[in-house]
């Protein structure tokens, strides 16, 4: 097997795995503490902005190549595994059938880097303008 076929099969895993969390995350049987956890693993997993950005020199890709599987890693180990073996059937379904989206939380994702992005203005502006 080539590296890149190898690599494309990994990423399309890596996806299915993402999507079973983002379902864990609202299935009732998931702990509140790794809901919190999931949710915030998929999200960053499926917001365009990343904690370092793409365009620089290797960087850019650590956390897409370790931290976001690190993180994924971590979350299968929360939900528990029924919990986890329901969530991937489904997710299995979705895949065939189409990928399910939501308003609400590309509006959270949004604010949430809205409000990041805020506070680092005003930290700058208070670091870089002192009276």
């Amino acid at each position: 097997m080539h590296f890149l076929e190898w690599f494309r099969q990994r990423a399309r895993r890596l996806k299915a795995e993402t999507l079973a969390l983002y379902l864990a995350a609202r299935h009732p049987g998931t702990p509140w503490y790794a809901k919190l956890f999931v949710a915030a693993i998929v999200a960053y997993a499926f917001s365009p902005i990343d904690l370092i950005p793409d365009f620089v020199p290797i960087l850019g890709y650590v956390d897409d190549l370790i931290l976001i599987p690190l993180g994924i890693a971590l979350a299968v180990k929360m939900v528990p595994s029924s919990v986890l073996t329901e969530c991937r059937a489904r997710a299995q379904e979705v895949i065939l059938n189409g990928k399910p989206t939501s308003r609400l939380a590309a509006a959270v994702i949004v604010l949430v880097w809205i409000a990041l992005a805020t506070l680092c203005v005003l930290w700058a502006y208070k670091a870089f303008v002192s009276d």
